[in-house]
């Protein structure tokens, strides 16, 4: 037994080795530290996301960098722990041309909010973070582009009114917030509270330990309260045991409605046909479609440079990576406009190129991006750039059934995010930035 222990240690510190990539940065060379968990409970949903992102970098090498500044990179996993997420950060940030920090944990975010501004690093938190951080005139270095939980919460919201009869229908509602307890589950309990007093519906909290393995009290209480519609914010292994759940306790897949997620292929594969009907938030589309997928399969693993398997290329969550990916070279693009083409840029470069992204669908396309994702357009004041996104269906054995685009109401949450930033100001004594440090 022990000798066997052993083999299994060896073969997975060895499957650890081939996922790292290049190690050390040189001087002339844009270093892209990749913050990942290929282990432990989110290994499957952190996976395809890390090979998004190490597949678009080689891509990007491959047509000669970034106007012809080659990416270093280097993989660090965290295992989604907080305190090894910082580790790997205070291991990486003084690389050679270090350009952005993409934590893939909100907890991890948490912690390294604070560090990031002495440090002049960018935080870039796609779809999860601090909602609060969408004011960049308070969180100079974070960027939770394209969608927090509080614009997630409020679309969902949305979509069941608008396809119950209106929002007026959803007075005497009951609504459950099943959410993994941890920051990033309690994230959207704000904007929820606030949409149950505009509303009128009932919300209930129903929070399960993490990794969410066990969930059996949580679904004895949804089955006690009798939700009309169940939220699930949940992340990896969480997903999956909540639909399995959901069927032994009887209650309706059509009346759940996860966070983006807890919308991709490893949350419902395990479950199929039984998980027909489930909803989920889309921040973007999936399949081998894309021009940009295709030229990733053409150019990194038709040659046998690709990351991970090739059947995943194109999924839900792959995709999603290849974007951030996308994003954080576009900033470094941006930057290079300004201060200097074809050159290595420092992380406080890289900031103002986050800062000034301006990707309209022309530009989109241009990259092999049509159809995949909204525009986005950042400024000092909004570092989101795009608060959209669409909800899409599981059939029983593919995601689809998309519709159309919602906008989370700006009414709601702009009050909601200001009092946050000004609050978390106030606790760490920082004041609004000017409008000469927004040209900065």
């Amino acid at each position: 037994m022990k000798l066997k222990s052993l083999a299994l240690a060896v073969a997975a510190a060895s499957a650890l080795v081939g996922a790292v990539a290049p190690a050390q940065a040189q001087a002339n060379e844009q270093f892209f530290p990749l913050l990942v968990y290929r282990t432990g409970p989110y290994a499957p949903n952190g996976t395809p996301w890390a090979n998004g992102k190490q597949d678009y970098i080689k891509l990007v090498n491959a047509q000669g960098g970034i106007n012809g500044v080659k990416i270093a990179y280097e993989e660090c996993e965290t295992g989604y722990a907080t305190d090894k997420g910082v580790e790997c950060y205070e291991r990486l940030k003084s690389r050679p041309g270090v350009t952005v920090f993409d934590p893939q944990a909100t907890g991890i975010t948490f912690a390294l909010t604070d560090k990031v501004p002495q440090d002049k690093i960018p935080l870039i938190t796609l779809g999860y973070g601090l909602a609060a951080s969408q004011d960049g005139n308070v969180f100079k270095w974070n960027f939770p582009l394209m969608g927090s939980y509080w614009t997630a919460a409020d679309i969902l919201i949305q979509h069941i009114g608008k396809t119950h009869g209106g929002m007026d229908k959803l007075k005497g509602k009951k609504i459950a917030l099943v959410y993994h307890d941890s920051p990033f589950g309690k994230e959207p309990i704000p904007l929820l509270q606030e949409r149950a007093k505009m509303n009128g519906f009932e919300l209930t909290l129903i929070p399960v330990t993490a990794p969410g393995v066990e969930q059996k009290s949580a679904w004895l209480q949804v089955r006690q309260q009798r939700p009309d519609f169940v939220l699930l914010w949940g992340w990896g292994v969480m997903n999956s045991t909540a639909l399995k759940e959901a069927i032994a306790t009887g209650y309706p897949r059509e009346k759940m409605y996860g966070v983006w997620w807890a919308g991709a292929e490893p949350d419902v594969k395990d479950v199929g046909a039984n998980a027909k009907g489930y909803n989920a938030l889309a921040l973007n589309t999936s399949g081998t479609q894309p021009k940009v997928i295709q030229d990733i399969l053409k150019n990194v693993h038709d040659k046998g440079q690709g990351t991970g398997p090739k059947d995943e290329v194109g999924s839900v969550l792959y995709t999603r990576g290849v974007i951030i990916q996308m994003l954080t070279i576009e900033a470094v693009k941006r930057a290079q406009e300004r201060f200097g083409k074809g050159k290595v840029m420092t992380g406080e470069q890289v900031r103002w190129g986050m800062e000034n992204l301006a990707l309209d669908q022309k530009k989109l396309d241009a990259l092999g991006f049509s159809g995949v994702m909204r525009p986005v357009s950042t400024s000092c004041q909004d570092h989101m750039g795009s608060t959209w996104a669409r909800v899409h269906t599981w059939d029983g054995s593919k995601w689809g059934g998309m519709s159309d685009w919602y906008q989370a109401d700006e009414a709601i949450l702009k009050p909601m995010v200001k009092a946050a930033a000004d609050k978390y100001a106030s606790e760490k004594k920082l004041t609004r930035r000017t409008p000469a440090d927004c040209q900065s």
